[in-house]
């Protein structure tokens, strides 16, 4: 698996960025968004009860991520397709605001290491990745488990503090300063 360090991969995949077929599809690259900030994050599978949860609460911070020049990207091992009727249909992720990746040949999921071995899908996996294409963050939860979009809000503010941040440290809050 991709850790702290590592660079993102490149790739290559087609997204869902709408509920309309005529301007749904589109492509997403390791060169999109470059210069900014990239929170990209997995889950195993649309139309299911866990990823939904996620999806949407990204979702509703995507403003946030945005006023700190970061862009989200969902991605799971379904096609475009399923991404657009998923959106279609599920209530809380029609008018979501960022892309939904395809990796249908899992080839991203493969180049972060994050397949499932029994599932053969990918695990709920975060990475942070700064402007430079370096992976700053790396959580990953077990399928049956949701993340908070939240806690990853708060490591990217850690992170571009570019400062010692202590333990359940929050924007505004005090750094550390290490004795001189």
């Amino acid at each position: 698996m991709l850790t702290v360090g590592d660079k993102l991969p490149a790739f290559d995949l087609k997204a869902v960025v709408s509920t309309d077929p005529k301007t749904a599809f589109t492509d997403i690259s390791d060169r999109s968004n470059g210069g900014k900030w990239r929170v990209i994050f997995f889950w195993p599978k649309d139309f299911t009860f866990v990823c939904p949860t996620e999806i949407a609460a990204f979702g509703k911070l995507n403003g946030d991520f945005a006023d700190r020049d970061a862009v989200i990207y969902g991605v799971s091992t379904d096609s475009e397709f399923v991404h657009l009727a998923w959106r279609q249909n599920h209530p809380d992720l029609k008018a979501l605001p960022f892309a939904m990746l395809a990796d249908i040949k899992r080839e991203l999921s493969s180049a972060f290491g994050i397949l499932d071995k029994q599932e053969g899908v990918a695990l709920r996996a975060t990475f942070i990745v700064d402007p430079e294409g370096v992976i700053r963050f790396v959580s990953v939860n077990d399928l049956s488990v949701g993340r908070n979009p939240q806690e990853v809000l708060r490591v990217l503010d850690a992170l571009q503090t570019d400062e010692l941040c202590p333990c359940n440290w929050q924007k505004g809050d005090a750094v550390l300063k290490p004795a001189a």
